[in-house]
Parts: C-alpha cells; sequence; structure tokens
C-alpha cells in the first residue's frame, strides 16, 4: 500500500506499522493489554476527567462516566470478583447488553487477567446455555430483565454457574448488597454494589499480548456457535485498520462514538467502544432497540461523528430522504462490515447523508483483511475495498492454487495472520477446517481486479450472512425439528436486497399436520424464542418431499440454485419494468 509512504512516522508509530522493505507489518509489545492500549492510556491529569461515556436511559436521562470514574468502578468490580475466588485465566460472563457495566466490567476482567466471555442479550435460553455449559460458566454479570426469566431453572440449565451478579435486582437482600441463594451451588449478588463498594488493597494482574482476552460466540455452518478465543494482542493488530476505516480521524477532539451494534459482537466492541477509548473520546450509548427515527434523533442529541453500521442500518436510515433537513447531525464517518454494502447504498451515504462511508471486511477468527480508507484510496461503489497493510491476502480455488485477477476465487489469509484468532474452545477439530494447506480460508468468495480491490460474490458453504449476522443453518435446523409439527427440515440462505440475505426454512411436516400460516407463526416463534430472533426463519415453505443426494441427504444445493434462480428472474422482471 504505497499511499501509507505520504504519512509521517509519527502517524506510522501511531498505527502500530512498521515497513520492511517491500511490505508492512504490524507490530505491539509483548506486554500488550486491553486496559492499557484503552482506559489505562487517559489517567493522566489532562484526561482523567474527561467524558468516558455517556449512557441514555428509557426516560431519556442522561448521566455519564470520566475515565477515571471507569478505571474506579473497574477496581471495584475486579477487587469484589477477586474476593469471590477469580483469578488469572478464570472466564468471566458478560450479559450486561449496551450499558456502561459492560465497559467497566471488560477492564475489570483486564485488572484480573481473567477472560471475558462476551454474550449477547439478544440469545434464546437455548444459545445461552449451549454458551454458558461449553465453556463451562462460573460466574455471570447480567441483569435482572434478562435473568429473571432464567431464575426458576438456573440450576438445571446452568449447572456449572456459581456466581450471578445482577443489576437493577429485585430481590430485597440482593440491594442491600447481600447475596441471594437461589440454589445451594448459586448465588445472586448485586452488581452495583460490586461496582461501588471501595476496593482494598487491590493489585492489578495484567496479561500479554499472547494471554487470553475474550472468548466470543459465533455461528458457523454447521453445529452450534462455537467458541472463539483471541488475546489481548487483537486490539492492537486491528490498529491499523480501525484507524484506516475511520479515515486517519480516529482522534478528532470533538469525536463521539455510537453503535447500535451489540458489545457482545466484534462490531460493537472491538470496532466501537475499544477505539472510541483507545482514541481518547465519549461513547454514547443507550439499550434502546434500533430504529431510524430512534438512531437519527440519538446522534443529534449526542452530536454523534463517528459510527459502526451495519449495512441493513445503513438502507433503513436511507428511507429518510434529507435526514439533514431534520436532524442536526454531526456525523461525519461510517465505517460498516458484516456484509456487503451495494452501491447505492454508499452513493446515498455520501451524497445524502453526507459522511464518509468505510467498509471493511473479516472473520471474527481472522479480521479486518480487506477494506477501504477515503483519505488514502478511492472506494468504489460495490467493492469491498483493498488488503490492509500488515495482510496478505490471496484467492485460490478449491486445491490452494491461486487465481488469475479476474476470477472468482475463496479469500484466504497466512496462518500467521496478525489478526488471527488463538483458538476454539474445547473444539481442536474444527480449527483444522479453517486451513487449506498453509492458508487460513474463509470460505467466502471474491473477484480482485488489476488496481487490487475485491468485489464480494458469496458463500462457498452454507454460513448464512444475514442484516450483518452470522447465523449457523443447522443450530436452527436442530431447533425446528425439536417442535412436534416437524418431520424434516433443511434451511438455507435467501437472497435478499435489504438484509443481503434472509433465513428461509422449508419443512415437511408430520403426518396430519396442515401448512397453515398460524403454524407459520408459531414455528417462527419457536426458533425466536429458544434461539434468538435473528435466527428465526424470516420465511417458511412447507413442502411434501424433499429432494435427497445419493448419500441420502437432503440436497441444499437444488434448494439454494432454485432460490437463486427465482431471485434472477425477479431482478430481470424489477429491470424491465425500470426500462419502460
Amino acid at each position: 500500500m504505497n499511499e501509507l509512504t505520504t504519512l509521517n512516522s509519527e502517524t506510522l508509530s501511531r498505527l502500530n506499522l512498521q515497513n520492511d522493505g517491500d511490505q508492512w507489518r504490524i507490530v505491539w509489545p509483548d506486554d500488550t493489554n486491553i486496559y492499557h492500549m484503552t482506559l489505562g492510556r487517559h489517567l493522566g491529569a489532562d484526561s482523567r476527567d474527561r467524558t468516558a461515556m455517556i449512557f441514555e436511559q428509557a426516560d431519556g436521562s442522561v448521566s455519564t462516566l470520566t475515565f477515571v470514574e471507569v478505571d474506579t468502578a473497574s477496581t471495584n468490580l475486579a477487587a469484589a470478583l477477586r474476593d469471590l475466588g477469580y483469578r488469572r485465566g478464570d472466564l468471566i460472563g458478560l450479559h450486561t447488553g449496551q450499558h456502561p457495566d459492560t465497559a467497566i466490567a471488560h477492564m475489570a476482567v483486564c485488572k484480573l487477567g481473567a477472560v471475558a466471555v462476551t454474550l449477547s442479550q439478544l440469545y434464546g435460553p437455548q444459545t445461552l446455555q449451549h454458551a454458558l455449559n461449553d465453556c463451562e460458566l462460573k460466574v455471570l454479570l447480567t441483569s435482572e430483565e434478562a435473568w429473571g426469566s432464567l431464575r426458576a431453572d438456573a440450576a438445571t440449565l446452568f449447572p456449572h454457574l456459581e456466581h450471578v451478579l445482577l443489576r437493577n435486582p429485585l430481590l430485597p437482600n440482593s440491594i442491600r448488597g447481600d447475596s441471594i441463594s437461589v440454589d445451594m451451588m448459586l448465588q445472586e449478588l448485586d452488581l452495583a454494589a460490586a461496582l461501588k463498594a471501595e476496593a482494598k488493597l487491590f493489585t492489578p494482574d495484567f496479561t500479554g499480548a499472547n494471554d487470553p482476552a475474550l472468548l466470543m460466540y459465533t455461528s458457523g455452518s454447521s453445529g452450534k456457535p462455537k467458541g472463539i478465543l483471541h488475546g489481548h494482542r487483537v486490539l492492537a493488530a486491528y490498529t491499523p485498520s480501525i484507524n484506516l476505516f475511520f479515515d486517519l480521524s480516529l482522534q478528532q477532539d470533538d469525536a463521539v462514538y455510537w453503535s447500535p451494534s451489540d458489545w457482545a459482537w466484534v462490531g460493537g466492541l472491538l470496532d466501537m467502544l475499544f477505539p472510541a477509548w483507545m482514541a481518547g473520546c465519549p461513547i454514547a450509548t443507550s439499550l434502546a432497540r434500533f430504529n431510524a427515527d430512534y438512531a437519527y434523533g440519538f446522534m443529534a442529541r449526542h452530536k454523534v461523528t463517528h459510527s459502526f453500521l451495519a449495512p441493513t442500518a445503513i438502507k433503513r436510515l436511507a428511507q429518510h430522504h434529507s435526514p439533514r433537513d431534520e436532524y442536526d447531525l454531526s456525523l461525519r464517518i461510517i465505517c460498516t462490515g458484516g456484509e456487503a454494502l451495494a452501491s447505492d447504498t454508499l452513493e446515498w451515504a455520501e451524497n445524502v447523508l453526507g459522511v464518509v462511508c468505510n467498509e471493511f471486511y473479516g472473520l471474527t477468527e481472522v479480521n479486518h483483511l480487506i477494506g477501504n480508507c477515503c483519505s488514502l484510496y478511492p472506494r468504489i461503489p460495490g467493492s469491498m475495498g483493498r488488503a490492509y497493510p500488515g495482510h496478505s491476502v490471496y484467492l485460490v480455488d478449491p486445491d490452494g492454487g491461486e487465481v488469475a485477477d479476474g476470477e472468482v476465487g475463496e479469500i484466504v489469509t497466512c496462518a500467521d495472520s496478525p489478526t488471527r484468532f488463538l483458538g476454539y474452545l474445547n473444539n481442536p477439530e474444527k480449527e483444522s477446517e479453517m486451513t487449506l494447506g498453509s492458508y487460513l480460508r474463509t470460505r467466502d468468495l471474491a473477484v480482485r481486479d488489476e488496481n487490487g480491490y475485491y468485489w464480494y460474490k458469496g458463500r462457498s458453504d452454507d454460513l448464512i450472512k444475514s442484516s450483518g449476522f452470522r447465523i449457523g443453518p443447522a443450530e436452527v435446523e436442530e431447533c425446528l425439528l425439536a417442535h412436534a409439527s416437524v418431520a424434516e427440515v433443511a434451511v438455507i440462505a435467501k437472497p435478499d436486497a435489504e438484509r443481503g440475505s434472509i433465513v428461509k426454512a422449508f419443512i415437511k411436516l408430520r403426518a396430519g399436520e396442515q401448512g397453515t400460516e398460524p403454524l407459520v407463526e408459531t414455528l417462527r416463534e419457536h426458533v425466536r424464542v429458544l434461539l434468538a430472533a435473528y435466527k428465526a426463519p424470516r420465511e417458511i415453505e412447507f413442502v411434501d418431499e424433499f429432494v435427497m443426494t445419493s448419500s441420502g441427504k437432503i440436497n441444499r444445493r437444488v434448494l439454494r440454485e432454485a432460490e437463486l434462480e427465482q431471485a434472477r428472474a425477479e431482478s430481470v422482471i424489477i429491470d424491465s419494468g425500470s426500462a419502460g
């Protein structure tokens, strides 16, 4: 990336980049720690009292926390967790949503030398049960709203759990800070009391770059969500690309960051919360669900300048024809990823919303491989961008041989990629599925042009990417098969103009069952409640029989090809109508 040579040495150092002859290398010290890269940078006399968090509550009231207030609360929480017996390397479950508690807890986990297990409140009980039991979690931070419906069955659902720290607990003793025994092996405690209880004689136990920091659960193309371990080095390795997709404006004095993306996943946490604190800027947040009117109002109220938005969210914002006329917006930069950004969406963002919109690409396992930076090179509508500095990106055929420019190939990177994960938890065979010779594979297909720009061409496996979410069809199929009305099921990705793709389920019913609209909604709700709302099929089609493969399995390829052909036919009809 020759454009980097125009940057001064101070900027390159801030980007963690070194030039080794004809290529760039991402570097970091061995004692790199997420705390030191974020909150710990801003506790000097000139920055400790700056605003670190802006929290808008449901009633519209707003509270703020300074960097030093976050630091004090995180020390208190770390000490409370240590008093409960948690130490270096232990897993600490964070199920607290986009609330200041979550950000504080991440810093507390760093101080313990522990590992944060990031858990979305979008998870239904089955998904949450799988994650907690897969990692044998002993302590969970959550809210009364999320925990209340699980309490009665907690001992059965989560047999390893010993402590639950609750925000806004409803139990009177818990409000006083006392513990509540739900079961002999499970105690509930007041999270707010832990944040406020002054820590005495607490010494942090910071771990280094290659020590585990985060355990994140994400769906693959088969089976249940997999636990992905990242070390503290991940944020250091993301540093060049974070700066580039925020268009080298990360540290602007008036910057305010906000994203509706869940802090349990990479987009909200590693691409938004942590970068804001790397830059010494406030992160604005609330627990409200995303909709365009709320988002515009929130950004106007809090003078948001930098945001991470999935392409689907940008499309919903684009339903307002002249947002700058309706809202007093300070928004300047949007970074986006998780699914392909349509060219018309980029053009709207630039020409109507009036922002820089940089797309980037990667996986939770190995991220920030490809992307854009308007300040350094042109964005081309419809393109994923170019390989980011410090990353070796190739397109290969099924045998691992590189394909020529203009030909479709699978996106792969080197096995020692700087942003690669530490490994899957309890799943070594899954990691072997990611390797192709000396490469780490993505299963995403693309074409590279003669100028080094990549163009997304879909998936080589069954993984569904919808509205920025990764959804494993096997998990949805298993959930549907558990319903008494369902005999057989196949779940695929159906192309969708707004969401990239949607979950579609083909279902063969048991004898005597009728495929009615009420049953469609019942099945959809079944998945929504047990797994997560974003995993529920948006379309359900009842079939009498499935086409089978020679080995006796449902032939999902036939189903996918039929949906693709239908999408092409509908596109031709729409284009013909527009031409007329």
